[in-house]
């Protein structure tokens, strides 16, 4: 939990989850992945467009994590790797990046995510984002790529286009869902999954 002399940190923009669950994602309704294995594997970038952290600006920082959970989220043992876009993050931006991230200055969604893993790599990369909404390919540069796209009705082939909304939900509210595929591969951590949960959302955080 953040503390009176806690650096105070805020942060708001677009986030990019892909996870090896199936469409919609367990984790958001139940709590417990409904991958195959019962597994959470996520590729999730992060485009800060205002943020700031003490005398710190976040304003448009590109990011991702990489991160793999054996089992359920809550349950922990989680590894991540964390990508930063050198073009867009100076030393000082990852630094504090790094402690609102591992929930070391508290607030919400980090404050309880950032204990269920272990961070086992800092790596620096280009990142590129392309398109919009649920309709968005994230890529960094040798390391990682999403693409998602929006459901498609198997007798006609159209467009399905579905959202999720979750009024009490702390990491978003409102969801753009579809199927996405993705891979992602750094120190130690080997991901992906093909036509799998994707979910394009605008993200409000502070502590």
């Amino acid at each position: 939990m953040a503390t009176e002399t806690a650096t105070r940190w805020t942060m708001s923009g677009r986030g990019y989850e892909f996870c090896n669950c199936d469409f919609g994602c367990g984790c958001n309704f139940g709590g417990f992945p409904n991958s195959k294995d019962g597994s959470c594997r996520a590729l999730v970038g992060y485009h800060i467009l205002q943020g700031k952290a003490g005398d710190v600006d976040l304003s448009g920082v590109k990011c991702a994590a990489i991160v793999d959970w054996p089992k359920a989220i809550h349950e922990g043992s989680g590894k991540a790797v964390f990508v930063v876009d050198p073009a867009t993050t100076t030393d000082k931006q990852v630094e504090m990046l790094a402690q609102i991230f591992t929930g070391k200055l508290g607030g919400m969604p980090w404050e309880l995510l950032g204990p269920t893993f272990e961070v086992v790599g800092l790596q620096k990369a280009k990142i590129t984002i392309q398109g919009d909404g649920r309709k968005s390919t994230f890529t960094a540069d040798g390391i990682a790529e999403g693409r998602g796209d929006a459901f498609k009705n198997p007798v006609t082939g159209e467009e399905h286009l579905a959202n999720v909304d979750l009024p009490d939900g702390f990491i978003w509210t409102r969801g753009e869902c579809g199927q996405g595929s993705f891979h992602a591969a750094a120190d130690g951590i080997s991901i992906g999954a093909e036509k799998s949960n994707w979910i394009f959302y605008e993200f409000d955080w502070k502590n």
